[in-house]
């Protein structure tokens, strides 16, 4: 793909965050008992492996085995990266709940595993039964590719599949509910016990708030962060939780629920021709279109029904070539920089009714930031770091949805709807001495500002090192004044900066780590957690390279064995990322 010059997040970047998550937070079961039952002593063994980037594929496998308990089976549920390939090849009844991240690739702890199964070396699985259950997001190109995957390579390698593969969208609640219950008595051969699943919140949820019903909360802060002469504009926000009952954990994410810019849903009214008074049913409910389009569609990036209905009615050549071709490259190139009004702008002979246009629309969803905060230090508040996504393509101000949400239309009177998603993984460590050393250059500082106040706030002896770096010093050095009081205080021991355009020959966080490459291997020996959160397709590949070389440069390894230790640092959850 060609490189734009706008920033690398837009205009995708607001739909590029966690996964949906929460919903899943408990099962409640009702079964219908006909006759027979099952020896507890001779239950069959189904084993349950989940791919997570966020925690939702977790959750589900979790419930997947709640519901197999119901049917006499002895579920075994293990992330990928516990699971070694001979222990793959040994098993005879396996269920996948695998998300998939970034552009089709694999989450990061299905990663080795992936890699193992795809090898020509692998035994084959003819005793193997399964199925696969994907999440993904259609706004992708390789939509649940990773789940595809799985479920390609398993039949490859001779085994049955037992029930066909799930492929869900960000909506995922009712089909991952409909695949455990038609999954698992398939698991148990048939069984005649019937499960009827119920989502709900479950009973030891210490909140009514969620994603179907999120908080009301109040904007107390929204603070410039970056200089007015910057070329970004990073924002800090401190949002209230009073009386929400909600609670958080440094390395969770905050969900908001954002509404759309007037002006644009305004200019797509103006550019299908219709007023915006039309009552459509939305939900079950009757809405007027213009309300419909501010609440409850997403109206930037084009759904591919969108974009084939408009080359099917404008009768262009460039773009129905381009789609009746298959090539997606072509068609993400085609598409860059373009939202919806652009596109029907292009072509203003298409026009829609109210029904036909929302048809093609997607569903608002919410957008996941990194907490900047420790909930044991603002339990009342939380705290987020937001690049406003602003750019000019084909003649117009474009603006992200949520980035300027937050920005722009949030007043004293707004409500700003929340609800967080947990990870489980992204932690401080327990153990308050270990070192802990974070690659977090733009907004992926954000959690890392977290970790260091809950190290605070455990008066933690261990060591923190943070790589932290932007465009220029003199206006994106975020968060400057406390990073540095934090030095003087003890807190962060180091603190390595790479300002890229600060000088001829560019510098990033990766640059620093082989600089001081020697003492990073240290501190890694000495048990220390490498953290790294940013930008997923550039940074955080070269951020890994970087730590390969450094682990076998003064580690006086070889290639091969620095990719073990690597490994090994990731199944010991001692590599973790948060990137986007």
């Amino acid at each position: 793909m060609k490189t734009p010059h706008i920033p690398l997040d837009a205009p995708y970047s607001d739909s590029q965050r966690a996964w949906l998550s929460g919903f899943f937070a408990g099962m409640h079961t009702h079964m219908l008992q006909s006759a027979g039952s099952v020896n507890q002593a001779d239950a069959r063994v189904i084993n349950i492996l989940y791919g997570s980037q966020t925690g939702n594929a977790e959750s589900i496998a979790h419930d997947a085995a709640n519901i197999a308990k119901t049917h006499g089976l002895k579920p075994l549920v293990k992330s990928m990266d516990e699971v070694e390939i001979n222990h793959l090849a040994a098993m005879e009844y396996l269920l996948i709940v695998t998300s998939t991240y970034g552009e089709g690739e694999m989450p990061d702890n299905a990663q080795m595993l992936w890699e193992a199964v795809s090898a020509d070396s692998v035994p084959a699985l003819n005793n193997m039964k399964f199925s696969v259950l994907a999440l993904g997001d259609t706004s992708y190109d390789l939509f649940c590719q990773a789940g595809i995957d799985w479920d390609r390579r398993l039949a490859e390698l001779g085994a049955t599949r037992i029930y066909d593969r799930t492929d869900c969208d960000v909506d995922f609640e009712e089909p991952a509910a409909s695949w455990i219950s038609a999954v698992i008595p398939h698991m148990a051969d048939g069984a005649s016990t019937t499960v009827i699943v119920d989502i709900e919140a479950g009973p030891a949820e210490k909140s009514q708030y969620n994603r179907k019903n999120p908080f009301p909360a109040k904007m107390l802060v929204n603070r410039l962060l970056t200089a007015e002469v910057s070329s970004k504009e990073t924002r800090h926000y401190e949002i209230s939780i009073t009386g929400s009952g909600l609670s958080y954990e440094a390395g969770d994410a905050l969900c908001v629920v954002p509404t759309n810019c007037p002006k644009l849903v305004a200019d797509i009214l103006k550019a299908i021709g219709c007023k915006g008074d039309e009552d459509e049913p939305v939900n079950g409910e009757s809405i007027a279109l213009h309300e419909a389009l501010r609440t409850q569609f997403e109206i930037k990036l084009p759904s591919k029904e969108l974009v084939e209905e408009i080359a099917s009615r404008s009768g262009d050549q460039e773009l129905n070539g381009i789609l009746e071709s298959g090539d997606k490259d072509k068609l993400a190139d085609y598409l860059w920089g373009r939202d919806i009004l652009d596109l029907l702008l292009q072509f203003p002979q298409v026009e829609f009714s109210a029904a036909e246009f929302i048809s093609l629309l997607k569903p608002l969803q919410h957008r996941a930031y990194s907490i900047s905060s420790s909930g044991k230090m603002y339990p009342d508040t939380v705290h987020l770091t937001v690049a406003s996504v602003r750019y000019e393509s084909y003649s117009r101000q474009h603006k992200g949805v949520c980035s300027t949400f937050l920005a722009d239309l949030v007043d004293d009177e707004t409500e700003v709807r929340v609800f967080f998603t947990p990870n489980k993984v992204f932690r401080v460590p327990d153990d308050n001495s270990l070192p802990m050393i974070m690659v977090g250059p733009g907004t992926g500082i954000a959690p890392f500002r977290a970790f260091l106040q809950e190290r605070e706030y455990r008066n933690a002896s261990g060591k923190n090192w943070l790589f932290f770096g932007d465009r220029n010093a003199a206006t994106d050095f975020i968060y400057r004044e406390e990073l540095e009081a934090m030095q003087q205080r003890g807190l962060l021991n180091r603190l390595d900066l790479a300002f890229s355009r600060d000088q001829e020959e560019k510098i990033y966080v990766q640059d620093r780590m082989r600089a001081n490459g020697a003492e990073l291997f240290a501190w890694l020996e000495q048990g220390g957690y490498f953290f790294v959160c940013g930008d997923a397709y550039h940074m955080a590949k070269d951020v890994d390279k970087a730590l390969h070389d450094v682990i076998a440069e003064h580690g006086k390894l070889s290639e091969q064995q620095a990719i073990d230790y690597v490994n090994q640092l990731k199944k010991d959850k001692r590599y973790v990322r948060d990137v986007y």
